[in-house]
């Protein structure tokens, strides 16, 4: 790899792709270093020195991020020399991608969340009251924000304590609710008028008079939130709306509950999606290891 080719192929990024000046100095940056792992001029370049170069950052430590990073620029160069006819062969077209590791979803611990319904009950105003509804229905249920404010009113089957939901893609999922969230539901309803203008009706289990769309928010559920966790001993940058289907999941999991139950529960096409949420198990079979294998006895 000449000096020469690399400066050509930073100023057809700066030309022709209008790169800026951070981008042509990052990119330098990765280019000389590979140069200078491989130690190979271009043209000699194979498939199997650019998964050694991965594997040589990989040993380095650096984060996946930044050998994407790095590997994006390693990319665009053999592209850029293999369009302007410099190689018969891109080295990079087929090499693979180190996989980006998924960041495990944050949760609430049970007293986390417990401590937060306390918070909402201790008032008795009406937007406490449906705040605390709210709060249950979404973490009894793994409810996403924007399905939980869009419940329609009949939505709940009281008789078979199930509650039918439309999620992403308008797919209708059923979802058992527990005694607890029921109670707070039918309780709500006693109040719900009061949430609606005179003489007007609603056709939201969470009506507005005040949102565009007739119901709560996403935006109001989530401020309602944070101002409860000023409330309890729960950091207030622990607590949002979808840390709380995150907790649901999780603790699922963590009392026993079947991967493939919580997650036509949660609504995921892929099981792939629902798996992250294991994580939790490492430590629970850990304590089942340390309290129920014969040999925890001797």
């Amino acid at each position: 790899m000449a000096d020469s080719e690399i400066t050509e192929f930073l100023e057809m990024m700066a030309a022709e792709k209008g790169a800026s000046l951070n981008t042509i100095d990052a990119y330098r940056r990765d280019l000389v270093l590979f140069r200078s792992i491989i130690a190979k001029a271009s043209s000699q370049v194979r498939p199997d020195d650019i998964s050694e170069y991965i594997r040589e950052l990989s040993k380095k430590k650096f984060a996946t991020k930044t050998i994407l990073r790095r590997l994006s620029a390693v990319r665009e160069f053999f592209k850029f020399l293999f369009s302007e006819g410099r190689i018969s062969d891109n080295p990079a077209a087929n090499t693979e991608s180190p996989k980006r590791e998924k960041p495990l979803p944050e949760f609430l611990t049970e007293k986390d969340v417990a401590e937060l319904i306390a918070a909402a009950e201790k008032n008795t105003d009406i937007r406490s009251r449906r705040t605390a509804t709210m709060l249950k229905l979404m973490y009894a249920c793994g409810l996403r924000v924007s399905e939980l404010v869009s419940l329609p009113e009949n939505c709940i089957n009281y008789e078979k304590r199930q509650l039918l939901v439309r999620g992403k893609g308008s797919k209708e999922r059923v979802v058992p609710i527990s005694s607890e969230a029921l109670d707070a539901v039918s309780s709500y309803l006693e109040i719900r008028e009061s949430f609606l203008r005179a003489g007007r009706r609603s056709v939201w289990l969470f009506p507005s008079s005040t949102a565009d769309s007739g119901h709560v928010s996403r935006f109001s559920f989530y401020n309602n939130l944070k101002k409860l966790a000023l409330l309890t001993n729960v950091p207030v940058s622990k607590v949002h709306p979808h840390v709380l289907r995150h907790s649901f999941a999780t603790h699922l999991l963590n009392c026993g509950a079947d991967l493939r139950s919580v997650q036509k529960m949660l609504g995921h096409e892929d099981i792939g999606t629902t798996e992250i949420y294991t994580h939790v198990l490492s430590d629970k079979l850990a304590e089942v290891v340390r309290e129920k294998h014969p040999l925890a006895k001797v």
